[in-house]
């Protein structure tokens, strides 16, 4: 993924605060467990078939974490309002 426009540190910091929310274990990553309670605040009517397959295309890298510029890169993209 790409990031589509250039943000400034406040924002950067904020779109930070929120990965750390979802990052319960503060291991600098989510994985998919995290992933799936992030949707449930974010996108509640995201369906369970959909969750997988959202969190490999963030997960840009294939590690099976997405880390702060993966979720940095998919909070711009504003994916996660639909």
């Amino acid at each position: 993924m790409t990031q589509t426009n250039t943000l400034d540190d406040a924002q950067v910091d904020a779109i930070r605060k929120e990965f750390e929310f979802f990052d319960r274990d503060n291991n600098g990553q989510i994985d998919l467990q995290e992933f799936i309670e992030l949707l449930t605040v974010l996108s509640p009517k995201t369906k369970a078939s959909h969750v997988q397959e959202g969190f490999a295309i963030i997960d840009d890298n294939a590690d099976g974490y997405i880390d702060f510029d993966e979720f940095l890169a998919w909070w711009q993209q504003g994916w996660w309002e639909y």
